[in-house]
């Protein structure tokens, strides 16, 4: 499961960022997602929602002093808050900026940390009331994607299976006859969804 976003379609409406925080009834001061402006009032302006992308060899499980970040079977990076301790070291090490702190302060008064789940809830049981306070809803459970591709009005975030999402922007850039760099595509998942970082620890399990 891999998000993409598409530059050339994005238009900066936050509709993305909206549908999350209504969707999981997400605390004031944590945004799972956000829209960014890149070489913002330069040529080559472009407008980009960014979250946790779930990365194949994600940094942040390599950090994590207690083991509370893990995948899935299907890639996606999910957390245990009865773990966490809000050392902060998965935000310095996400090349994202996706995990979130209710708080500021020292190591240990952060509060436990918060960040994008690809709507797939967390260790709870699958639609329980436990998980929805901590995680927001399991869409995944349901059978859907993630709320905010579902959302974006000129679908230039996608959420879904990686084939499937390398399939539908090749032939974009076919119909337009020109393509742009997947942002966050390469650091994420590395050249053609794989790993790209060899000097970590290593593809984790699931991804």
């Amino acid at each position: 499961m891999k998000f993409i976003c598409d530059t050339e379609r994005c238009i900066e409406c936050n509709s993305c960022v909206t549908a999350c925080k209504q969707e999981h009834e997400v605390p004031w001061g944590v945004n799972r997602r956000r829209v960014v402006t890149l070489n913002d009032g330069l040529p080559g302006e472009r407008s980009v929602s960014v979250a946790c992308m779930h990365c194949s060899d994600a940094p942040c499980i390599a950090v994590c002093p207690v083991d509370c970040m893990y995948h899935t079977p299907e890639g996606v990076v999910l957390h245990d808050k009865d773990l966490c301790i809000g050392c902060g070291y998965c935000f310095y090490a996400c090349p994202f900026g996706a995990p979130q702190f209710p708080q500021a302060g020292a190591f240990g008064m952060r509060g436990k940390m918060d960040k994008c789940t690809f709507c797939a809830g967390g260790p709870e049981k699958a639609g329980s009331k436990e998980e929805f306070e901590k995680y927001g809803r399991n869409r995944l459970a349901e059978g859907k994607l993630p709320v905010c591709a579902e959302m974006c009005s000129t679908k230039a975030l996608l959420g879904g299976d990686g084939d499937v999402l390398a399939d539908i922007y090749r032939q974009r850039v076919m119909a337009r006859g020109k393509g742009t760099e997947l942002w966050g595509w390469g650091t994420a998942y590395g050249p053609g969804g794989g790993q790209k970082r060899g000097q970590g620890a290593g593809a984790r399990k699931g991804s």
